[in-house]
Formats: structure tokens, sequence, C-alpha cells
């Protein structure tokens, strides 16, 4: 029974005769009150759940098991990142070859992530971690081989992007969903946080190690790949520790297609959810792409070389460590806003001064704001969108946010080849106003809806 209809039953109990000849009040059946759901109550009442801190949520056995998956994953991944793409630019030398290979990544996660997302919510998401790390695994392996025995072609990193993209779409909506299973509702911000923050550590970790190790020795490149296959073997060992983590709720009987089709329309009757969403894939796919031009930045513009590569990716992630701790605290809804509308506009400022930044100093500067903003963007739209989804859509909404990071992959392409006829410091300017303009539209979307609701409670 719903909480309203509760309160419709206490309400006639305490409620007098209706006659004064009534011989007493109408007996009411004893109506049985189901248990609160944690994080249901609002904000402290007593039926609100308890906000933990990070060591406190991070002693949930099942939630670190998965953040150690997270951890030695995402470690892999980026070290690899960071080695694919210098390996891309070593056998073309262009901006649109670096863009191609996010390009195959994109096109292929734009495909696979919304099934990911019913996998999610359809399957034991300890079986579909399983499955995606390993074929994360498979992608480094599979590199790091043809290096090691010199077959490697461009072609293969793009059919090892499109592995990976898969592995991608299945781990990430899991991974995010699992998490509102194993830490009290009240606290999910702060594990987005801490899972978030975990990768951010492992882009500067990964990034910084890769490029030492592929300027300081001859087989830097495969030995990056190989171990970034060995961390994702250790990944798939983990995953042995976390509970099954099946579906919330009845099945529905719907096929894959169908499930798919009404986390899509479950979206569109919220319209606070859609604007979140429209809002993460258009400023992940209009600033996000600075990454893969990360190794022409550092070349081209700086004369770095593959060591400066990995010095700079690092830097970003070390700005976006230091907002991950700062984010860690559970904050209203409208503060929360402000910060997504905030750290939006800061991010596209930040790109753009990217372009115009005259020397490295000034653009590790830069690329600390860079790292920072995004961030806290990120943090602060997918903790809305857990907050403000049912449990049984958490995997297809963050099935349908991950599409930011295909639709990224798509657009380094074009930008790319704008990078080449333009210059790469125009096309930062471009994507930096981009993201300006999508945080800015939907500033005033959610002014609009807010004004509306203000005036409908006053008629009301």
């Amino acid at each position: 029974m719903s909480g309203e209809a509760i309160r419709d039953v206490d309400a006639q109990r305490h409620e007098p005769a209706s006659s004064p000849a009534a011989a007493g009040p109408t007996p009411v059946p004893e109506v049985p009150v189901p248990a609160v759901p944690e994080g249901t109550g609002p904000p402290g009442s007593p039926e609100a759940p308890p906000v933990l801190g990070a060591m406190a949520i991070l002693r949930i056995g099942a939630f670190l098991v998965l953040y150690l998956n997270a951890a030695a994953v995402f470690l892999g991944v980026m070290a690899q990142a960071i080695a694919r793409s210098w390996l891309a630019f070593e056998l073309t030398g262009s901006n649109a070859a670096l863009g191609g290979v996010l390009l195959a990544f994109g096109v292929a996660l734009l495909v696979a992530t919304p099934w990911g997302g019913v996998a999610a919510d359809r399957l034991p998401k300890r079986l579909v971690l399983q499955v995606s790390v390993t074929l994360l695994a498979a992608s480094s392996a599979w590199i790091g081989l043809a290096v090691v025995f010199d077959v490697i072609a461009y072609w293969m990193l793009l059919g090892a992007g499109v592995l990976q993209a898969v592995g991608f779409a299945l781990f990430n909506p899991a991974r995010m969903a699992f998490l509102t299973e194993l830490v009290p509702r009240g606290s999910v911000p702060q594990a987005v946080s801490l899972l978030l923050v975990n990768a951010e550590v492992s882009r500067v970790v990964g990034p910084a190690l890769a490029g030492v190790v592929i300027g300081a020795v001859a087989w830097g490149i495969e030995a990056v790949f190989l171990f970034s296959a060995t961390l994702a073997t250790v990944g798939v060992l983990l995953t042995v520790a976390l509970p099954a983590g099946r579906r919330r709720g009845e099945a529905s009987g719907r096929s894959p297609l169908g499930e798919l089709a009404d986390g899509v329309r479950y979206v569109r009757r919220h319209p606070e959810l859609s604007a979140l969403v429209w809002c993460g894939i258009g400023v992940t796919m209009m600033g996000m792409p600075y990454l893969a031009f990360m190794p022409t930045i550092s070349s081209d513009l700086f004369g770095l070389g593959s060591v400066g590569y990995g010095i700079l990716s690092a830097t970003s992630a070390v700005g976006g460590v230091t907002a991950g701790l700062l984010l860690g605290r559970r904050t209203s809804r409208v503060r929360q806003s402000r910060v997504l509308v905030g750290s939006g506009a800061v991010f596209g400022i930040a790109v753009c001064a990217l372009a115009i930044a005259p020397n490295a100093y000034v653009a590790v500067v830069v690329l600390l704001a860079v790292g920072a903003a995004m961030l806290a963007f990120q943090t602060t739209n997918q903790s809305q969108l857990i907050a403000l989804s049912d449990m049984e859509y958490h995997g297809r909404v963050q099935g349908l946010i991950m599409l930011s990071f295909g639709a990224f992959g798509i657009a380094a392409l074009p930008l790319g080849l704008l990078a080449d006829v333009i210059g790469l410091r125009w096309t930062l300017v471009g994507m930096g106003a981009g993201v300006i303009a999508v945080v800015a539209l939907y500033a005033v979307v959610s002014r609009r809806r807010m004004a509306a609701s203000h005036r409908l409670r006053d008629l009301g």
C-alpha cells in the first residue's frame, strides 16, 4: 500500500463520527503498514537514511570489492588509452586518425550502451561485470601481443576500440546501478563520488606511468597493453566476492528491446530526468574530445613528447580528484543544480583557455581546472539521475547517460578533421563555446520549469 493510502486510512481512524446518533465510530480494519524503504524519508526526518562518510562507505565489504574492481579496471584502461593514442599517432601522424580511433569506440559504445543498461536491470549484475571486464582484458591483450609479434596495424586499434566499447557499455551501467544495492540510499551521492574519484585517480597514475614507460624503454607500448590486460584479469577475479545483484521488482516478461523502449519512455515521462540526460550528452560530446587531442597538444603545441603527454593527461585528473573529494557531501537539490550549471560553464571556459595557453606551464594550470570542472559536472549529473529515478530503472538510465561517451567518440573524428584544416587551437575554442551553450540552454529550461512549478503550486 502506498504512503498516501496509509495516510487516508489514518485520517479515517481519527475522523469524528458523521452522525451524532451513531452508536460509535465505524470500525476500520487494520491495515499492515509496510516498512519504509531506506532512503525515502526527507533529510532530518526519523525515516531519513544514514549519510555515511567516505571511510564508512568503504567499510561496507561488498562496496569495497566493487571499488577495488573499478580501481583495477580503470588503472589498466587509462594506461592503455595513452598507449593506444600514442600508437595511433606513431602509425599515422594525424589528428583525423586519432579521431578515427575514438570514432570506432564511440559508434560501438553508442550502439551497445543502451543494451548494457538493459542487461544491468535484467541480469545478475555480477555476471554483467564479469563479462564486461573479460572483454576489456581481451581488447588490451590483443594489441599487446600484436605489438610483441610486430604485426600491429591501424585497423587493429579500431577493432580493439570496438571490443573495449562493448565492455564499457556493459561495465558502467552495471557498476553504477550496483552501488545503489550496496550502500544506504542517502549515501548514494557520496558513493558515486568515490567511484568517479577512483576513476580520476587512475587517470592520474595510469597516464603518468604509461607515458614514462613508453618514453623510457623500447618495449614500453606492449608492456602497457599487457599490464592493462593483467589488471582486468584481477578485476574479473574480484567480482567473485560480490553478491549476485539481481534485478529489483518482478520480471516484466518483455523482450530486451521492450525493456529498452520502456526505459526510454520512462525518461521521456520525467522532464527533469530527460533534461539531465541531454545536458550530460551535450557537454560530454562537445568538451570531452579534448582528451583525443592530448598527443597533439603535447607534441605540436608544446613540444613535450610522450612523457609530457602522460603528465598533461594526469594533470587534468589531479583536478578531478580534488573536486571529487570536495563534492563528497550530501547537498540539497537546488545546490546540486547550481553546481551542475556552474561546473559545466567552468569546463567550457577552461577548454577555451586551453586553446590560448601560451606555454606548457599555463596549460598545466588550465588542465587542473578542466579536470576539476568535468568531474564536478559528472558527479552531480549522475547523482541527480540516480536520486530522481526508480531503482528498477537505474541500469537503463545510466545506460542512456553513458551514450554521451559514445557521442564524444563520434564527435572526435569531425573535430579532428576540423583541427587539421583550421588548427587545433580554433577547434578547442569552438568546443568550449559549444559546452557553454549546452549548459546555458539547460539552465534556461530548468529555470522556466521551476518557475512554472511554483506558479502551479501558488494556484493550487
